[in-house]
């Protein structure tokens, strides 16, 4: 990814503070802790604390099935790259594979031994990547639900982890700040990054592999390069704890999510904070981009879903 970019490039101007939402779903009986689009921008899926995930139409604000199975909290849910299945991870130790269309449950993943936070698709779709509280992170063949691989040596609860754009690469951030890079196939450890952290919440590649973003309890979203392990960059703007990081697909602007109840856009190269919207109630648990990157959907403590139009132009 060129970083070099002006802001006019992006094709944003800025808005005045507090850009409210374009629609509110309703429907979850508890906080929505985790929100996922799908490939085609036509659906979102959420998962929550009253135990369920929900899969939303995003032209109509309705509600169109509600999968249930879980026996606890549901915290992450992620969306296959084929727009087919869903990812689940539970605070009741499971991880659960389920078909979109219908609803039903494929497969549940079982192993870990404490709440599994933190669930991600690779980019095929062939394999799935769990982080726990357990203190490990474990992969997973989708197909067969069979467990690859086991990575150890963590210190505290993993909170966040995900796929590097080419597959060959996992980050994973912890509850004790420590930022990691894995190589996948050989199960080692590649490289910390080393950095002022606190505990961390989100972390994401950008498209093209070359960076890390990630979000966490200072308050600060911080931009890594990906193979010297430096940090680029920090984005300063949130009153309180960062909970969720989102990366545009062109790999020009982020999304951030907080605890001072806030969605906030940034122009990744400048770290200058484009807009802010606000309409939630409480701590704002998850956000994420449309593919065509015009919209955002997020996932609140106050238990529901907003949708928002960023104001941006159309990626074809």
């Amino acid at each position: 990814m060129a970083l070099m970019l002006a802001l006019s490039d992006t094709g944003c101007t800025r808005a005045p503070q507090g850009v409210p939402p374009v629609r509110t779903f309703t429907g979850h009986q508890s906080a929505v802790n985790s929100v996922a689009y799908s490939p085609d921008g036509e659906f979102v899926l959420s998962g929550s604390c009253d135990k369920t995930l929900k899969l939303w139409n995003i032209l109509t604000g309705e509600e169109v099935r509600t999968f249930t199975g879980h026996t606890d909290i549901v915290w992450s849910v992620a969306y296959s790259p084929d727009g087919r299945y869903a990812l689940s991870g539970s605070k009741d130790k499971t991880m659960k594979l389920w078909d979109i269309e219908t609803g039903n449950e494929i497969r549940s993943f079982s192993g870990h031994e404490d709440s599994v936070n933190t669930v991600a698709f690779s980019p095929d779709g062939r394999w799935a990547l769990s982080g726990s509280a357990d203190k490990t992170m474990r992969l997973w063949d989708v197909e067969t639900g069979e467990l690859k691989r086991t990575f150890g040596g963590f210190k505290d609860s993993v909170k966040t982890v995900a796929f590097s754009p080419d597959g060959e690469f996992a980050v994973t951030g912890c509850a004790n700040g420590a930022l990691e890079l894995w190589d996948v196939d050989a199960g080692e450890k590649i490289r910390s990054f080393e950095g002022p952290h606190s505990s961390l919440k989100s972390a994401k590649f950008t498209p093209d592999g070359l960076y890390l973003l990630s979000g966490g309890w200072d308050a600060r979203m911080r931009l890594w390069e990906v193979s010297t392990g430096k940090q680029v960059r920090i984005y300063t703007g949130h009153r309180s704890a960062v909970k969720s990081v989102a990366i545009s697909p062109d790999g020009k602007l982020a999304l951030s999510a907080g605890r001072d109840r806030t969605i906030r856009l940034w122009e990744i190269e400048t770290g200058k904070e484009i807009r802010l919207f606000s309409g939630h109630t409480d701590i704002v648990w998850s956000v994420a981009f449309s593919p065509d990157r015009r919209l955002a959907v997020s996932g609140s403590e106050d238990g529901t879903l907003k949708l928002w139009e960023l104001g941006l132009p159309q990626v074809r």
